[in-house]
């Protein structure tokens, strides 16, 4: 069963909906989709009534806006309850402190961060909401003179932030302070299945600018990352489904990894896989269809689909627009310009950048050799694609 909800659905989701018969609960969402003629669309009291017949469901959702209607209309059910688990930063980080007893990290109130003493926090560390989606709320700080600085940018963003994403997914009140994480990071498409044993559909990497960049512009995943990578994360990822118990409940996970292949989560999003559907990226570069894999409950034959993968990187750039851009200035955006600076498009999704602070998501397939391509957008402030209505 599927709940779809904004922002985003694609058209392989609806693809996927229609060929699997999934039944879908009615909502402005649902009934917005293109192929809503033929999907199995059913009222919020059909779906609860189906939801009670099954002792453990298979529900996915696209998006965490749904995520209060579960709460209020699922309550018989267990996903609340998990749901919980893993939004909440900080009850995570409490729920797996056995896995990681001396990784440091605290809450605080928003109308307390004012008062907050950093000089008693070990830094660098990292400050964001309990609650969060993208990397919205989210700083590194470095030293005691940087902390006015993000002190002033966090409550502006804090300001645009309500006005964006419902609270239960983006929740400003609260806010955890916790440790750097050092190393590189991953973020994860995962299941875990009807007997509780995690199944990875994909592994994306998050490359960065810069030591102090926390944007999410670029994911890449290849099979050098998939092939180094899997068995490690399958490891913890079973590990913690046995220190939690779950069962049929999908997740993008989010993990740090340093030069020792030491791996800490940074967080888990619950119910979904990559966010605004950009999770399809693992059927461009794979063939894995995730809604797909889900519903069947199939696991990937690694071995095999990453045999024609040799030298070809998948990626997902996210344009999002500059801090220093007020997006109702903006004249137009320039996507055939956008579309052509990569060599290999596999798809633009074109987005509203009023709304949602970013004009486009994109998949491109590169070959290594030309990897400066990714390089270059990924350090690029996109002004180039942007023309303002006083030019």
């Amino acid at each position: 069963m599927i709940i779809l909800d904004k922002p985003y659905v694609s058209k392989l989701l609806e693809e996927t909906i229609v060929k699997l018969k999934i039944p879908v609960l009615k909502n402005e969402m649902s009934e917005n989709c293109k192929l809503k003629g033929e999907m199995n669309i059913i009222d919020s009291k059909k779906f609860i009534d189906e939801v009670k017949r099954e002792k453990n469901p298979l529900i996915y959702t696209n998006s965490e806006n749904s995520i209060n209607w579960i709460t209020n209309n699922l309550e018989f059910t267990n996903l609340s309850q998990n749901i919980e688990k893993f939004k909440d930063k900080f009850k995570f980080r409490e729920l797996i402190k056995e896995m990681y007893p001396d990784f440091y990290f605290k809450e605080i109130d928003y109308k307390d961060i004012e008062k907050l003493d950093i000089s008693k926090i070990k830094m660098p560390f990292i400050i964001k909401p309990t609650i969060g989606f993208f990397s919205f709320g989210v700083y590194k700080v470095n030293s005691i003179s940087e902390w006015k600085d993000v002190l002033t940018k966090l409550k502006k963003e804090v300001k645009d932030i309500q006005d964006i994403y419902p609270i239960e997914v983006v929740n400003s009140n609260k806010f955890i302070i916790e440790e750097n994480i050092e190393g590189e990071e991953f973020a994860l498409d995962v299941y875990y299945d009807n007997q509780g044993k995690a199944v990875i559909l994909n592994i994306l990497k998050h490359i960065f600018s810069s030591g102090d960049d926390v944007n999410d512009r670029v994911y890449i995943t290849s099979k050098e990352i998939i092939e180094e990578y899997h068995e490690l994360f399958l490891d913890f990822l079973n590990k913690m489904g046995n220190l939690i118990n779950i069962e049929n409940f999908p997740m993008h996970i989010e993990f740090r990894v340093d030069n020792n292949k030491k791996i800490v989560p940074i967080e888990v999003n619950p119910m979904r896989f990559a966010g605004w559907c950009t999770t399809d990226i693992a059927y461009y570069a794979y063939g894995i269809n995730t809604y797909e894999y889900f519903f069947d409950q199939k696991s990937p034959d690694w071995k095999e689909i990453l045999k024609s993968k040799k030298d070809k990187v998948y990626s997902i750039v996210i344009a999002d627009i500059s801090k220093d851009i007020d997006v109702n200035e903006i004249e137009k955006i320039d996507y055939e310009k956008y579309n052509s600076y990569f060599k290999k498009v596999l798809e633009l999704r074109k987005t509203d950048y009023i709304k949602h602070n970013v004009f486009a998501f994109l998949f491109a397939e590169t070959k290594k050799e030309d990897f400066i391509e990714i390089e270059n957008i990924l350090k690029s402030d996109l002004k180039q694609f942007i023309k303002m209505k006083n030019q």
